[in-house]
Order: structure tokens, then C-alpha cells, then sequence
């Protein structure tokens, strides 16, 4: 994984009340912060930019998070990325769901956001991080 500054997220909502703050503190943060309004938008960045972490809503238009995150998995050279959910959808059947989908970690909102970047950095690194929300 790259130093912190040149990280390249991509922060997938369809909240812009989530997406845009998430965008400003990761720029804050030095990050090179990519975002995508829905599911298509997300296939289409993971495509083109191959973001080292990815951080994913689960309900969205058009194409959910899960199928979002398979489609990042069935790219060998995404073998590396992060996959951080952050849902509203917080049922273990979700959580369960998001794993089996290949997250790496999994946030019920609301979540707090200075939480969100301390296992953006963990991971980054390439720490194991567990959450026990």
C-alpha cells in the first residue's frame, strides 16, 4: 500500500450528507479521494482509477454495495484493495452479507468519522483492524 499522502480512496454514497464531509476531511487528511454517487458510478471508478481503499454503502441505486464489492473482488489487480462498508443495513444477516461479499470491514452508520479514518490508516498500513460495533 502507498504512503498516507498518495492513498487513493474512493468514497461511494448516495447521501451527499455522508459523501461530501467523508470527501473534505480525506482531502484534509492529504488523501487522493475519488467519489461515486451510485453503484455504476463505483464499477466505473474501480475500473479506471484502481483505488487502494474503497469505502462503500450498501443501499444505493441502480446496483447495491455487495454487488460493488464482488465486482472489486473479481479483479486480480484489486487483490490488494480495501473494502470498508459503511451501512444503515446493520442486522448480522448484513454484516454477514458484506463479508461474504469480500469487505475487509464492515460500519454500521452512523459511525463516527474520526473512527472511519483511524481504520483507513490501520488498514493503509497494513494492520488487521476488528471492530466491535
Amino acid at each position: 500500500m502507498e504512503k498516507q499522502g498518495k492513498l487513493k480512496i474512493l468514497v461511494v454514497d448516495d447521501e451527499p450528507n455522508i459523501l461530501m464531509p467523508l470527501e473534505f476531511l480525506m482531502r484534509k487528511q492529504g488523501y487522493n479521494v475519488l467519489i461515486a454517487r451510485n453503484g455504476n458510478e463505483a464499477i466505473e471508478s474501480v475500473d479506471k482509477e484502481l483505488p487502494q481503499v474503497v469505502v462503500l454503502d450498501v443501499m444505493m441505486p441502480d446496483v447495491d454495495g455487495y454487488e460493488v464489492c464482488r465486482h472489486l473482488r473479481r479483479k486480480q489487480e484489486m487483490a490488494d484493495t480495501k473494502v470498508i462498508f459503511i451501512s444503515a443495513k446493520a442486522q448480522d444477516a448484513d454484516i454477514k452479507a458484506g463479508y461474504a461479499a469480500g469487505a475487509d470491514l464492515y460500519i454500521p452508520k452512523p459511525f463516527s468519522t474520526r473512527f472511519l479514518m483511524e481504520k483507513i490508516k490501520a488498514l493503509a498500513v497494513g494492520e488487521k483492524v476488528v471492530t466491535n460495533n
